[in-house]
């Protein structure tokens, strides 16, 4: 019981890593899509009510994020550049403080902390679902929100590892430890 946290965090990274290959299916890629969702929202809730959340448990979600996120936006940028063209340089930005705040917290606490705050997982709800709510609305307005609450949450964790003296995963906002 203590491993399904772990196991549905490791699905979510091979969902995630079949995506590219299934694109041209769209009922597999909304399939898989929605499955790494799930196990995104469920691995966290599954630890906590079980009472097993875990040091590896919060570093293997943060690594299932990047590659998530990472491969969502490559592929989506592929797949529908015209679309996000005008949000280069906001992904950017959001880019840019994600490797800032992972270079200083590499710096000074010797690896590589991303931080669960309540921003982040916000961002996250937000843009998993603004592909969704782009098809159904044809509208950008969704999108910039969705790109400067992430790019907001991203400031928030490079502020969070300036200022604290030790890394905290799960610290909930640069207001409240």
């Amino acid at each position: 019981m203590k491993y399904i946290p772990n196991m549905l965090t490791v699905s979510r990274i091979i969902f995630v890593l079949l995506l590219p290959f299934c694109y041209q299916n769209s009922r597999v890629f909304a399939a898989l899509y929605v499955a790494a969702g799930l196990t995104d929202f469920l691995d966290g809730q599954i630890a906590r009510k079980i009472s097993k959340p875990s040091r590896l448990g919060a570093r293997l979600d943060s690594l299932a994020d990047f590659i998530m996120y990472g491969v969502l936006c490559i592929l989506f940028l592929i797949l529908a550049w015209d679309v996000l063209m005008p949000f280069v340089p906001l992904i950017g930005f959001i880019t840019g403080f994600r490797l800032l705040s992972l270079s200083t917290a590499a710096y000074k606490y010797r690896s590589f902390v991303s931080v669960h705050t309540w921003g982040n997982k916000m961002a996250g709800v937000l843009l998993f679902a603004a592909p969704a709510i782009y098809i159904l609305f044809r509208s950008n307005g969704f999108l910039w929100g969705a790109g400067i609450i992430a790019l907001l949450s991203a400031v928030e964790e490079w502020l969070i590892h300036l200022t604290s003296g030790t890394a905290d995963e799960n610290r909930r906002s640069l207001f409240f430890k």
